[in-house]
């Protein structure tokens, strides 16, 4: 079925569907702009969603734990009063005009006509760091081979490999030692990344035989029929091949992020970054504004709660920019109340 391309007018484009950008049409909303929510996945929540939905996390304000699934439910359930607008599953590709009268259109034909525009585009364009091991395809597509644990209790009783140092390998080897029948933790060097309570966590797994390290080790190859693995092989410096008995890979060696067509409009940026003002989240061009992981400024802390402070910065001064004859006074939600839906 063909996609009829649409056409929308608003006050404020919000480039992305993750976290930040939700808190941001949110903030927007408060302040009566009309707003539109972009991204190129087919749904909201960003890399909470996409990278993990089971995971969770501490710092969110008012929040002792909240999984990245709950806290992008919650961040809907917000909104939900204000009926913001999406257009999801197409990436924003094209720009013109300038500030009051921007045009962006995305890559199955949409237009949207807005006087400002927030990226909340979190890593950017991101992606897993593949392993270089022939066959990949197939297990990949088999489930086989996964990058991100999106139900944890889809490996209960499996023979699991976990390959990476850093957090995300050792928070899952962690997480999943206690549903899984094994658990190798693979590594190249016998040091791994992490906090220190977490690499306790680890030892006492080890010592009690529910994680085994195998370190120094690389992966080398895969052995399996039609996708479905059986084995996988590691390497050490010295050429020595061992081969584990194994359902499932999970290599955790980071993303590969990359701003995509953003790139391209004439934005200063910096290593897959935007430099900020922090008072207005402007970046170098007038009336473009760009907050969460994205935004680069001194002092900047990659943190979601950070990213939700940026959002609200960024809706006032692109009030100034949407409506510059109107007068905005700062008023507290508590006072002004939540504005009727739009």
């Amino acid at each position: 079925m063909t996609h009829a391309a649409s056409s929308h007018t608003t006050d404020v484009a919000i480039i992305g569907a993750g976290p930040t950008a939700l808190f941001a049409a949110f903030e927007c909303r408060m302040l009566r702009l009309d707003c539109i929510l972009t991204d190129v996945l087919d749904s909201v929540g960003g890399q909470c969603a996409a990278l993990y939905p089971e995971k969770p996390i501490y710092d969110i304000p008012a929040h002792p734990s909240i999984t990245g699934g709950d806290l992008i439910a919650a961040l809907e359930e917000q909104i939900a009063p204000f009926n913001v607008p999406r257009l999801l599953g197409s990436r924003v590709s094209h720009l013109e005009g300038g500030p009051g009268a921007f045009t962006l259109k995305n890559e199955r034909g949409d237009t949207i006509h807005a006087k400002a525009i927030i990226i909340a585009a979190g890593a950017g364009a991101f992606g897993p760091n593949r392993p270089p091991l022939d066959g990949l395809d197939a297990y990949e597509r088999s489930g086989a081979v996964q990058y991100y644990v999106k139900k944890r209790a889809d490996f209960t009783g499996k023979r699991i490999v976990v390959a990476g140092g850093g957090d995300s390998a050792l928070d899952w080897a962690l997480s999943l030692s206690d549903i899984a029948e094994k658990v190798y933790l693979v590594h190249r060097r016998d040091r791994f990344r992490g906090a220190p309570e977490t690499l306790a966590q680890i030892e006492a797994k080890i010592t009690a035989g529910a994680i085994e390290k195998a370190v120094p080790y690389q992966l080398h190859g895969l052995k399996g029929e039609n996708g479905q693995l059986t084995h996988v092989d590691l390497i050490a410096m010295d050429d020595t091949v061992r081969s584990l008995e194994a359902d499932v890979l999970l290599p955790f060696y980071g993303l590969s992020t990359d701003l995509g067509p953003v790139a391209a409009w004439g934005l200063e940026t910096q290593r897959s970054t935007i430099p900020v003002n922090p008072a207005t989240m402007q970046t170098s061009l007038e009336g473009i504004f760009a907050i969460g992981d994205v935004a680069q400024y001194a002092g900047k802390m990659k943190l979601i709660l950070q990213g939700f402070s940026e959002g609200a910065v960024a809706a006032h001064a692109a009030h100034h920019v949407a409506h510059p004859d109107k007068a905005l006074r700062f008023e507290h939600s508590t006072s002004r109340g939540q504005p009727g839906t739009p």
